[in-house]
């Protein structure tokens, strides 16, 4: 079961996946990002990613990645960080 479903847009990556972190505090299973409204990704929203993937790690929370779009898993797959997710249409 989903705990936590969050909408990331695309002005906001960084911003709603640091709201995301903050949350995993109260999250027991799953957290959910909406990655429909992104449709490409800088730097430094992979370094709030990986972050963001550290922190649910430490605390046993996997983490659902929704409605990426291809260019985007490619990225996360060629930054290595495809493998700490799971992803979902």
């Amino acid at each position: 079961m989903i705990a936590v479903w969050l909408k990331v847009e695309q002005e906001r990556i960084v911003h709603d996946v640091e709201k995301a972190a903050e949350q995993l505090d109260g999250v027991d299973g799953e957290i959910a990002l909406d990655f429909s409204w992104v449709q490409q990704i800088n730097p430094s929203a992979l370094a709030a990613i990986s972050e963001f993937a550290d922190v649910a790690d430490d605390r046993g929370v996997k983490v659902v990645l929704r409605s990426v779009n291809v260019e985007i898993y490619k990225v996360l797959k060629l930054v290595k960080l495809a493998s700490r997710f799971s992803f979902v249409t």
